[in-house]
């Protein structure tokens, strides 16, 4: 039990913080290209203003590097847009595949302490006989409570992780969508 239990405090804390780190706002700000587009035509894009984009957000990030290779042509900043795409999207999985692992193992954690609870209570029956069938169904429904303990933890952290992982699909697809906006409105004939 006490894996299983240090698994759900792991789990937990992974979904809290998910849940705070990937939110739309701080992840996807609506109104970044268009402010961003504002500050070009004014001019006002400076080393300070990209740094300050370049923390503020995921898609800050992207843009950032987007608009300070700006100037190397359409080709270098797309290349250099996926780049940072790249490293956006490998921060916004952060945590995930440890998710994922304790939604599988818990079970299996799980079934592991059931089994060597029945190999503890047979091997009772084997030393002291099989005197009250109430023991012995006593004693499965203890050596079970780790199976559901493991499924009570594995079960939500897998709901969890298919959900954090789908927002961060569409949130992937959200700032490729916003970066290509940028790359045409500085380059496109569109």
């Amino acid at each position: 039990m006490l894996p299983i239990v240090l698994c759900s405090i792991i789990a937990m804390g992974i979904v809290i913080e998910r849940f705070w780190s990937l939110q739309r706002k701080k992840v996807v700000p609506s109104d970044l290209v268009p402010q961003l587009w504002r500050m070009f035509r004014e001019r006002k894009l400076d080393d300070l203003t990209l740094r300050r984009l370049k923390a503020s957000s995921p898609l800050g990030s992207i843009l950032a590097v987007g608009l300070a290779n700006s100037h190397h042509g359409r080709d270098v900043m797309k290349e250099c847009i996926e780049e940072a795409g790249r490293q956006a999207a490998h921060q916004l999985e952060r945590f995930l595949n440890t998710l994922g692992t304790i939604a599988m193992i818990t079970p299996l954690l799980g079934l592991l302490g059931t089994v060597y609870g029945m190999i503890d209570i047979f091997s009772s029956l084997m030393q002291h006989g099989s005197g009250d069938p109430s023991v012995l169904a006593g004693g499965i429904s203890v050596a079970l409570i780790t199976t559901a303990a493991g499924l009570t933890v594995g079960i939500p952290s897998l709901i969890f992780h298919r959900h954090f992982e789908r927002l961060v699909d569409e949130y992937v697809v959200e700032m490729e969508a916003e970066a290509l906006k940028l790359v045409e409105m500085l380059h496109g004939d569109r």
